[in-house]
């Protein structure tokens, strides 16, 4: 699973290694993002992959009725999003969002009491993007119009499952060479094996 990560980069920083021209710079402020807070971050659409957007964590699908739902779906499993009502609709609207590190907790315990965190990071301390899916969902009490994605998970490999040894998950990682293929609808292609595992 993931549901924190860090985005440290300057605006200037993600323009260069993304690529692409940062929309609402002045709404943008590197952060440590919870998101059980449901944060706007920045992220790259199939839609716009010329353009950072900022977006907000935790999908509202565009059928919802409220965004109650979005504390459920910050991370969507990718075995499964053919299936679930939350997700098979929009496995076409891919996205990137870009973190330059992400936090998970080892449990200490069977019970998880005692637990250790743990940051990942790529060489180098790099910028790198998460695999996603947007959805738009508008507000009919306001008419306002969000903008909304999920982070995929798969299966932790063997660094992460024996930090994350709870439940063995990890979020997806896009090797930089393909992100543009991953927008474009093709093979995600990982880098998951290249992560780095720091105490904190």
């Amino acid at each position: 699973m993931c549901f924190h990560y860090n985005q440290s980069k300057s605006v200037q920083d993600l323009e260069k290694r993304f690529n692409a021209e940062f929309e609402k710079t002045l709404m943008y402020r590197p952060s440590y993002y919870n998101g059980f807070q449901f944060p706007s971050t920045p992220v790259i659409t199939n839609e716009r992959p010329e353009k950072i957007q900022l977006y907000n964590w935790g999908l509202i699908p565009s059928w919802a009725k409220d965004d109650s739902i979005r504390k459920n779906t910050l991370n969507a499993r990718i075995e499964t999003i053919h299936e679930k009502p939350s997700f098979r609709n929009i496995i076409n609207n891919r996205c990137l969002v870009i973190a330059d590190s992400f936090y998970e907790w080892q449990w200490l315990d069977e019970k998880g009491k005692q637990k250790q965190k743990f940051e990942l990071i790529l060489p180098n301390n790099e910028p790198f993007s998460f695999a996603g899916l947007w959805s738009e969902w508008v507000n009919k009490l306001t008419g306002e119009v969000f903008h909304t994605y999920t982070i995929l998970t798969s299966e932790a490999n063997e660094l992460m499952s024996n930090i994350h040894n709870s439940k063995k998950r990890m979020p997806l990682i896009v090797c930089s060479d393909y992100e543009k293929d991953w927008l474009g609808g093709k093979k995600l292609i990982t880098q998951n094996e290249k992560l780095i595992a720091n105490e904190v």
